[in-house]
């Protein structure tokens, strides 16, 4: 692996799927863990938008000195601005999440960076094995737990995928005292999401089940039966009493027959 590899970690504000609270992003915190497996304490954080968000702490609490904020307004695009801050800088590994957990959640900005810089892109990264040559090979997630092993020339982009290694636990005081760079950059507003009409998502309905049966009692029976696993086995635990009246069934029916 080059000692002297200079990666970015892209970060995002997440959103609890229960409560809806902000936290820190599932899949971003593991593109920061691989990071830091990569570069260590060199490895650099991006966040595109508010410099006073409490989450970018907890990013930091993971053992990052400092993070990088390009500060603008949450109605702007996020996309020129970390074309802009890529640019600048040689680059060799950006590592992304697949998925933003709030705003649009489109999973379409590693693929416009990748576009806009003209960049290969490497999607659903489990793992980045190694750094030599001027490439790197790639350990990519595939279903059923299948892993496949790809070869990628330097500078890439990469989204990680939940597959990767989970992000360590944040630690309050070093996140606190972590430094937070904000750069001034000139955003740029999005057009067409600020024509958008955003609401609340409505579960949808459930199919009710037709039930074929005759009778009311067995049409009852079906709709109140409890539904039973398929797979397992069903354990019963008989009681002393329950033994001793099976004891005593027993001898009457012998009593019975004689």
């Amino acid at each position: 692996m080059q000692p002297s590899v200079k990666v970015v970690s892209l970060v995002s504000v997440g959103r609890h799927p229960q409560s809806g609270r902000s936290r820190r992003a599932e899949q971003d915190g593991r593109a920061v863990e691989l990071g830091l497996k990569l570069a260590n304490a060199e490895l650099t954080v991006v966040h595109a938008g508010n410099a006073q968000e409490q989450v970018l702490r907890q990013y930091a609490g993971m053992g990052l000195p400092s993070l990088t904020v390009l500060e603008q307004e949450s109605d702007c695009d996020a996309v020129p601005v970390l074309v802009s801050f890529l640019q600048d800088k040689r680059i060799d590994v950006v590592l992304t999440g697949v998925r933003a957990e709030s705003g649009e959640s489109s999973g379409m900005l590693p693929y416009l960076l990748a576009e806009k810089l003209g960049w290969p892109l490497v999607p659903r990264v489990a793992d980045i094995i190694s750094i030599q040559g001027g490439a790197a090979e790639v350990l990519l997630a595939l279903p059923r737990g299948q892993r496949r092993a790809v070869t990628v020339k330097l500078p890439f982009i990469a989204s990680v995928d939940n597959a990767a290694q989970e992000a360590r636990q944040t630690a309050f005081g070093p996140g606190l005292r972590a430094d937070v760079k904000v750069l001034n950059v000139d955003s740029v507003v999005d057009e067409a999401a600020s024509q958008w009409q955003i609401s609340a998502a409505k579960p949808r309905p459930k199919r009710i089940k037709v039930v074929k049966a005759k009778t009311a009692a067995d049409r009852m029976k079906a709709a109140t039966a409890k539904p039973m696993g398929s797979g397992g086995k069903v354990m019963k635990d008989e009681t002393a009493a329950e033994k001793a009246q099976a004891i005593f069934d027993l001898l009457l029916e012998e009593k019975v027959v004689r």
